[in-house]
């Protein structure tokens, strides 16, 4: 493996990280104040074909490999998580899964514009009483003549009240069956029978647009059945391989974030006449904070090199999300303590990154369902095959990250 950039990925940071600093930082501390998700930024992110980069040009995108999509969210969760959220949802969760399981069809009508950013994508399997138990949903779809109608609600959607359209995932059979009967399906807002609702009060990533979605009894044409009928747990699996890929390349977004803040403040502030940088325990934060950046890249880069390889990589994603997740909000939890009593006030933005680095640690799997897997690869209880349908595998320049 090469961890060294290219021309073009290094491009590629420079221009994401300039648009960051220009466009998100001097703004998020009052979009996050007022809980406003400023949507003008996905137009501007689809404007330099960041909604899409690793989508392949066929489809809209910029074909770019999909390390460089981790490039994207490790510079836009260095902004704020809100934004990089908005493209692990669109991108991440929504338009790799119709990638990989779409039919061309499908594809040429939903893809295509999500990856030019004319549309937006979003995902929806969390349900009130459905979270890591995904059999435990309750959303059907009842198939009537070429139509399934669908009925249920979904909830802690990002993008709620934007994506134009939503992958959502229903039972389809016998609920005995459990998994086998769970299909997936694509879901447009404008059709009858659709509503959302924000979800007001949140602890972190106030700048999100996070909520509910409803279906009263809507009418799915047969041709939005993603895969086929039982395959819905499989789509929805190897979409979250490629949700916490990029979840993980936020939070090591996020603890550099942490390290710039720190690094800065260390060389502001002087405590017993010397700056703080110079104490041996503040200096074990920051080389913790280091260590935890270091780590996470180099877990989340092997995962994004097995993808454009073409090959399966659930257990090397999860091992990275649980990581760098963790190691973020570590990160998070020593910058507000150097930063002392200021670190508590948002006079200083390692208070928001504190609130938004805990989200990551549950959602896409949490700590504790990641710690389960781990285990259980390494005790040879969980084993992983190749799909039906495999992600496609990069097929541009061999020089990669």
């Amino acid at each position: 493996m090469n961890f060294e950039f290219n021309d073009e990925q290094k491009m590629l940071r420079e221009t994401v990280r300039s648009f960051t600093d220009k466009e998100i930082m001097p703004y998020i501390d009052g979009w996050d104040r007022e809980g406003k998700f400023d949507l003008s930024i996905l137009t501007r992110l689809a404007e330099l074909g960041l909604m899409g980069v690793c989508i392949p040009e066929a489809y809209g995108g910029s074909g770019m490999d999909y390390n460089a999509l981790a490039i994207v969210c490790e510079e836009l969760e260095r902004g704020d998580t809100a934004f990089r959220t908005a493209v692990s949802v669109h991108t991440g969760l929504n338009s790799m899964t119709l990638l990989q399981w779409g039919t061309e069809e499908q594809k040429q009508k939903y893809l295509t514009p999500q990856a030019k950013g004319e549309k937006i994508g979003a995902f929806g399997l969390t349900e009130p009483g459905a979270g890591s138990d995904v059999a435990a949903l309750q959303t059907t779809a009842v198939q009537d003549g070429d139509h399934y109608i669908l009925n249920g609600q979904k909830t802690w959607i990002s993008l709620c009240d934007i994506a134009d359209h939503f992958i959502v995932f229903a039972y389809t059979a016998d609920r005995s069956e459990k998994h086998k009967a769970i299909s997936a399906f694509i879901v447009e807002r404008s059709w009858e029978g659709f509503s959302s609702k924000a979800i007001k009060g949140k602890h972190g990533i106030r700048s999100g647009n996070t909520g509910e979605i409803f279906f009263e009894n809507i009418k799915v044409p047969k041709e939005n059945l993603l895969g086929e009928e039982g395959e819905g747990f499989k789509i929805a699996m190897s979409a979250l391989d490629n949700g916490r890929f990029t979840v993980a390349a936020g939070a090591v977004g996020q603890i550099m974030a942490c390290l710039e803040a720190s690094v800065k403040y260390c060389h502001e502030r002087e405590t017993f006449g010397k700056e703080i940088g110079k104490h041996q325990l503040v200096q074990q934060m920051i080389a913790k904070m280091e260590a935890g950046y270091q780590m996470s890249r180099l877990l989340v880069y092997r995962a994004g090199e097995l993808k454009n390889q073409g090959k399966r990589n659930t257990r090397e994603t999860s091992l990275a999300k649980w990581q760098a997740c963790d190691f973020a909000n570590q990160a998070a939890d020593d910058a507000v303590q150097i930063h002392g009593a200021y670190g508590y006030s948002d006079e200083y933005p390692v208070e928001r990154y504190l609130r938004n680095s805990k989200a990551p640690v549950i959602y896409e799997g949490t700590r504790e369902i990641h710690t389960i897997m781990q285990a259980e690869y390494v005790l040879g209880y969980r084993e992983d095959k190749q799909l039906n349908k495999m992600l496609p595998a990069w097929d541009g320049e061999k020089e990669r990250v």
